[in-house]
């Protein structure tokens, strides 16, 4: 069973099923266990007006198990992902251009959420190669990474360690000089758009120096 301060949060009005997150044993320990079926969905930790300590590391393990062999990040119809983690940075919505500016606000009206001005996600994708930084193809107010691609290490653990000061430069320098305080940190994963079905795990999120 999930407790908080971890909270599920969907799309707007139930507009998709919910990915499913539960706690289960696995190789001997409690993990996340993350299923999609056509569904949408964010286990959230909120973390108010955090701010981040130079070299502050995002630590995790993820694996997958069953991918999404239709996602295709770079279109809308295949924007799915079956393992992300977000770092969510409260980049002053006066940093925006007038039209961003105003699609956030009406966003942030339809979905009653605070949804940040920059989103950071790092994703495992089918295609495309580790270290490919690209825009959803939603909203430019979510940048992505590819960490891990394919299918060779499926039924593996894999550990990662992201620098987010860095990370955070690297897709929105040119917009903000500043590294902003983080709003949340999230886990997820979506089928949605692609209509599949996927399952992984996720285990050890940490932030720390």
């Amino acid at each position: 069973m999930l407790h908080g301060p971890w909270r599920v949060v969907g799309l707007p009005k139930g507009k998709q099923p919910l990915t499913r997150f539960d706690i289960t044993p696995l190789d001997g320990q409690p993990v996340l266990r993350i299923q999609t079926d056509h569904s949408y969905g964010n286990l959230v930790h909120d973390l108010p007006d955090f701010a981040l300590a130079p070299g502050m590391l995002l630590r995790w393990r993820w694996r997958l198990d069953q991918p999404l062999r239709q996602a295709d990040l770079r279109q809308r119809e295949g924007d799915d992902s079956p393992l992300k983690v977000c770092a969510l940075f409260d980049l002053p919505i006066e940093q925006l251009g007038f039209v961003e500016r105003n699609l956030l606000r009406v966003a942030r009206t339809v979905s009653g959420e605070k949804l940040p001005a920059a989103t950071l996600c790092y994703v495992w994708d089918a295609t495309l190669a580790p270290g490919t930084l690209l825009h959803n193809a939603f909203t430019h107010r979510v940048r992505m990474i590819v960490l891990d691609s394919g299918e060779q290490r499926l039924g593996q653990w894999v550990t990662h360690r992201q620098d987010l000061a860095a990370d955070f430069r690297r897709a929105f320098g040119q917009e903000s000089a500043t590294v902003p305080p983080l709003l949340a940190v999230l886990v997820g994963a979506d089928s949605d758009n692609t209509g599949g079905q996927s399952l992984g795990y996720v285990g050890d999120v940490t932030l720390s120096p």
